[in-house]
């Protein structure tokens, strides 16, 4: 087999590699193939990463990127409760079969990366509590009914004998609420005739009748 000539820049990265003490597996596949949902790799690092992977190195933030990006899709979202890497390759890449000095570049470059990993975690952490705080500003707090309370029930997935939606009162009822089911749901006492609608309803669906309300005109 013949060798070849390595240039300027994988010289000096084969100088560099040759500090640290891996193995590098070769898992033959397929060739030319088109992607498909299941094969396709996920980018999800957000621009913004540029931003703070920047500010945090200063002169060479470029060579840091692609760890940033590693750190970032090696590390839990809150919306699936696992990594971009679990999801889906089905485990989390690491760097356990690395063993360098702390005292050479390799150990050095070690060192910079587990800093690189740090600042990416607080950003996902400081990320995830704004969202929340946006959230939460936007998230009215559903009322709380007690026993026996009247509620109107929204009629937008009940079937009545009006031909029309528009002729339809906005609200049906009233209606007793005999217990709550769950954190965001209750039962409603239906009328006899109701036999084939379930009666537990989502908070979303009632609305409290007020004292002085006129029916059919709250």
């Amino acid at each position: 087999m013949s060798s070849k000539v390595l240039t300027r820049r994988q010289a000096r990265w084969a100088e560099f590699l040759s500090e640290f003490h891996f193995t590098i597996t070769y898992r033959p596949g397929r060739l030319a193939t088109l992607p498909d949902a299941l094969s396709r790799r996920d980018d999800v690092y957000p621009e913004r990463g540029v931003d703070f992977i920047s500010n945090f190195n200063k002169d060479d933030w470029n060579i840091w990127l692609p760890l940033a990006e590693f750190a970032y899709n090696n590390a839990e979202h809150s919306s699936t409760k696992q990594s971009p890497f679990f999801t889906i390759y089905g485990r989390n890449p690491t760097f356990d079969s690395i063993h360098v000095s702390q005292d050479s570049t390799a150990g050095r470059f070690s060192t910079k990366l587990q800093s690189v990993q740090q600042v990416v975690k607080e950003e996902l952490e400081s990320e995830i509590r704004i969202f929340r705080k946006y959230a939460d500003r936007n998230r009215s707090i559903p009322p709380d009914f007690q026993p026996w309370d009247k509620v109107w029930l929204a009629s937008k997935n009940i079937k009545t004998t009006i031909p029309t939606k528009k002729l339809s009162d906005r609200g049906l009822g009233s209606f007793e609420v005999p217990k709550k089911m769950g954190s965001h749901a209750y039962h409603l006492k239906l009328p006899q005739q109701w036999k084939s609608v379930h009666p537990v309803f989502h908070v979303s669906l009632l609305e409290t009748v007020k004292q002085s309300a006129i029916p059919n005109q709250h």
